[in-house]
């Protein structure tokens, strides 16, 4: 997969000195880890309870209710196993971190491994970072662009 990481700045790449800072330092390192594809520093990531957001899609396998660290981290490879990583796109295109809330913008593209469809579509994903951990991932994107992609129905 690739992304366009938010850029780093001094007060977000030393150590954290407010609650914005603390909340940067973990997005990037969830971005990190989700680039990575490392699904164990995920998990440390993630709260043990999260308020997982993302509209549920009975005809896309890697999108569904979640609600547990385990589950959450374990999106990122369950994305990888029915996409083609190699055509796997995102972009940043927005940044922005108020307290222990964050919120990114950007676009995102990728190809189903099953059909060969592609999908694309902008995004924005709210993070909230309480105590080091993520507590909440509500993730808005281009839903009926991926179920077509996943579809085996000529469009």
């Amino acid at each position: 997969m690739s992304v366009t990481p938010p850029t780093l700045t001094a007060s977000s790449a030393g150590a954290a000195h407010s609650p914005s800072d603390a909340t940067r330092a973990v997005v990037q390192e969830f971005l990190a880890a989700r680039l990575a594809g490392d699904t164990a520093r995920l998990t440390a990531l993630f709260a043990d309870e999260v308020d997982w957001l993302l509209a549920e899609n009975p005809v896309v396998p890697w999108i569904r209710p979640r609600s547990t660290a385990a589950e959450c981290a374990s999106q990122s490879a369950e994305l990888m196993e029915h996409t083609v990583p190699e055509d796997a796109r995102a972009s940043v295109d927005a940044f922005l971190v108020d307290g222990v809330d964050a919120v990114l913008t950007g676009h995102l593209s990728g190809t189903v491994r099953a059909t060969g469809r592609s999908f694309e579509g902008p995004f924005a994903l709210r993070l909230t970072v309480e105590d080091g951990r993520i507590t909440r991932h509500h993730l808005y994107e281009n839903s009926l662009s991926i179920a077509e992609a996943v579809s085996d129905r000529t469009r």
